[in-house]
């Protein structure tokens, strides 16, 4: 992901885009076809380059190709600070190196030319979990107080739904997302219709052939000397939606740590404080909080400077999008590769959760219980009294005294429930309190998680937690260097381009 946004990716990205330009407008000879494969930013086709009718010629053209790399940053840097202008700065810079087809680079456009697999992952990982864990009874809370029972799995699928629900927001997003293509300088194309000499269907055919060679599937028909801003917005929205859904998961399994329900992965070495050498901190699940919440601020920046756009365009669109674009993806990034980590690896303490069910269960009972002797001839109110008078002496010692719920050894203590004693080991068992929460786990895996990870069946094969290309730093924080997703290339080309 920071190869990706690195400047050395972005000034090449902005030189192939002017090759493809250069490419669609060159003249090849009447009959001829000329076939071109390319392979860059997510997979791109072979194009059919048709005589458009301008005196660009191969060697041009290959000059141009030799050079893709050959990034000279001092030069463009001192080209920069003569014209102010970051564009033209690499363009000069490009033609040093292209001294044959400097004449050619840029040629007819402006500024605004160029200008989900560990997600996967994750849900897959999360899915086995909830599997394996569909019918273990766990105490449910509502406003962080005791309620009616779940399973772990149950609550895990909690967790799922929404990151299912994030993957198609941004599969969606980016499969809506279009090219701003060879509109020039307002948007209206008058450049290149000059450049053809009134040839409209040329100017689309360029528009076309451009658009394909970047990897996508359609270009906007309108735009002004930029693609609308509200495309940065989605984006953003998409990731921002992302960063609520991880930080609601790892606010849960921090608030669980301290139940010592479940936990985090904590290694044999780890240190959890450097005061208190007895803690197990939810350091990653913490992490993952702190990165989530930078992510979902991200998005005022596009809302605000798509609101703030004056006619065909101004200028103060540009600093703040390289820096919110970039910031968002390298954040969801470290974000779900800390997340993969955590959901690879996370504990749970059986026994503690049975503890915690029995100190409530027997409240939670009390229904069942009067059912049950009402069955046998009991008066329903009688037994009400009964069981109201015992729970207030229970919840006395429980609150009053620190000491455990002694509710159902009231209640086999009390000659009046003799009849339901034996019934009592039944009455009470934890799976007849969790509903039809393992079948929904089942259901809701079948139906709409195995369907929505099957494109990504590969990517979900792989073992290794962080690639090698990511390493932990002393200050505990990961690093991405390197690394690159074609999945996320496309995303990097929208930052990175100048429309």
């Amino acid at each position: 992901m920071c190869h990706l946004f690195s400047d050395r990716y972005k000034f090449r990205t902005w030189r192939q885009l002017w090759l493809w330009l250069a490419e669609a407008e060159q003249v090849t000879r009447p009959g001829s076809v000329q076939i071109i494969a390319f392979q860059k930013l997510i997979n791109f086709i072979l194009l059919v380059l048709q005589t458009l009718g301008l005196p660009i010629t191969d060697e041009q053209l290959q000059e141009m190709r030799s050079n893709l790399d050959n990034i000279d940053f001092k030069m463009a840097a001192e080209e920069e600070k003569q014209l102010r202008h970051d564009v033209m700065a690499h363009v000069h810079t490009f033609g040093r190196c292209c001294p044959k087809a400097a004449g050619i680079i840029h040629l007819g456009a402006t500024s605004c030319y160029v200008g989900d697999n560990t997600l996967a992952r994750v849900i897959s990982r999360l899915a086995d979990f909830a599997k394996e864990h569909a019918a273990l009874p766990a105490l449910g809370f509502t406003h962080f107080q005791p309620a009616q029972l779940t399973t772990v799995g149950k609550r895990c699928c909690l967790w799922i739904q929404d990151l299912c629900m994030d993957l198609q927001n941004l599969k969606r997003v980016q499969d809506e997302l279009r090219f701003r293509g060879v509109k020039g300088t307002t948007g209206t194309q008058a450049s290149f219709l000059q450049l053809f000499e009134g040839d409209h269907q040329k100017v689309e055919q360029l528009d076309k052939m451009v658009t394909e060679k970047a990897g996508f599937k359609r270009a906007f028909i309108i735009t002004g000397q930029t693609y609308t801003r509200k495309v940065d917005t989605e984006v953003l929205l998409a990731l921002a939606s992302l960063g609520s859904s991880v930080h609601k998961i790892c606010s849960d399994i921090r608030l669980l740590a301290h139940l010592k329900e479940m936990e985090e992965p904590f290694e044999k070495q780890q240190i959890g404080s450097s005061a208190m050498a007895y803690k197990r901190n939810p350091m990653r699940a913490e992490r993952c909080c702190s990165l989530a919440r930078h992510l979902i601020t991200l998005v005022m920046n596009p809302l605000q400077t798509a609101a703030v756009q004056w006619l065909e365009r101004t200028l103060d669109d540009s600093a703040n999008r390289r820096i919110s674009l970039a910031e968002a993806f390298l954040t969801a990034d470290a974000l779900l590769n800390t997340l993969q980590n955590i959901s690879e690896g996370l504990v749970i303490y059986p026994k503690v959760i049975e503890r915690r069910i029995r100190q409530e269960l027997p409240f939670m009972a009390t229904e069942n219980i009067i059912m049950a002797m009402v069955k046998v001839g009991g008066n329903r109110q009688d037994c009400h009294e009964k069981i109201r008078v015992l729970s207030q002496q229970a919840a006395a010692v429980v609150k009053q005294e620190g000491g455990d719920n002694d509710l159902i050894e009231r209640i086999q203590a009390d000659p009046y429930f003799s009849p339901i004693h034996s019934q009592l080991d039944r009455l009470l068992e934890p799976s007849s309190f969790t509903g039809r929460a393992p079948q929904q786990v089942q259901r809701f895996l079948e139906e709409e998680v195995y369907p929505l990870l099957k494109p990504y069946e590969s990517v979900m094969k792989v073992d290794q937690v962080f690639p090698s290309s990511h390493h932990w730093c002393d200050d505990g924080h990961l690093r991405c260097c390197e690394h690159s997703r074609v999945g996320m290339r496309k995303w990097a080309h929208l930052c990175w381009t100048w429309a």
